[in-house]
């Protein structure tokens, strides 16, 4: 049975939808005070549970080291590039179109699984890249913002509590990841080939579908 697990796990994450992480909401008419609150909410759902693309992201950027200060730098690089390009996205500094942006985000989720793939170990160069897939992914992030409204009396409390929120929400992936599977496996010799290799050939694959069905189905 455990043979058909990955099977059955690549149909699952495969037959989600299209467009993974986007999310709809109407903005209601709330105080200044609920904002912050409701928006920090809407970021982390926005990763938990309806990001299914940047939650393969994360583990992509989890599986290469089992050391949580790096797996976090990278994290927090992740979060910084997305942060820049979301809020020049709605403040209508840039208009990235979707069509382009989100077969680039599927792109950069094959391209980090394979990367585990091929390396053991995070080169210098792993921050850079992980930067400038997270501007991308920023760019993602802006498009779901745009159909939730962000609301004009509050619109950088709103901003800064969304990016609050997916913070938040990639960590809890992170602390999951470290401790369920990292922290009780990492140390033994068939770690990285019966777990990290399995999940990324996973991941890469799922990645690719959506790639394919965002470029030539849409």
């Amino acid at each position: 049975m455990k043979k058909y697990v990955p099977l059955l796990l690549l149909v699952l994450l495969a037959s989600t939808p299209l467009y993974a992480h986007v999310i709809q909401y109407e903005v209601d008419q709330i105080g200044k005070g609920a904002v912050f609150w409701k928006y920090m909410l809407v970021g982390f759902e926005h990763i938990i549970p309806l990001g299914f693309d940047h939650i393969l992201f994360i583990t992509c950027v989890f599986f290469l080291s089992p050391n949580l200060k790096n797996v976090v730098l990278q994290a927090s690089m992740f979060t910084l590039a997305h942060s820049i390009t979301l809020g020049l996205s709605m403040y209508g500094i840039i208009k990235p179109p979707a069509n382009i942006i989100e077969p680039l985000i599927a792109i950069s989720i094959v391209f980090l699984a394979v990367e585990n793939i091929l390396s053991d170990r995070v080169k210098p160069w792993r921050l850079l890249m992980v930067f400038l897939f997270g501007m991308v992914h920023g760019m993602g992030f802006a498009g779901a913002l745009s159909q939730l409204g962000m609301p004009r009396y509050a619109f950088a409390t709103a901003l800064i509590s969304f990016n609050v929120g997916v913070e938040i929400g990639q960590l809890t992936i992170i602390l999951l990841l470290y401790f369920f599977i990292s922290r009780p496996f990492s140390k033994t010799p068939w770690y990285r080939k019966r777990i990290v290799i399995p999940i990324s050939i996973i991941v890469a694959l799922v990645a690719s579908y959506w790639t394919i069905q965002r470029i030539f189905f849409v």
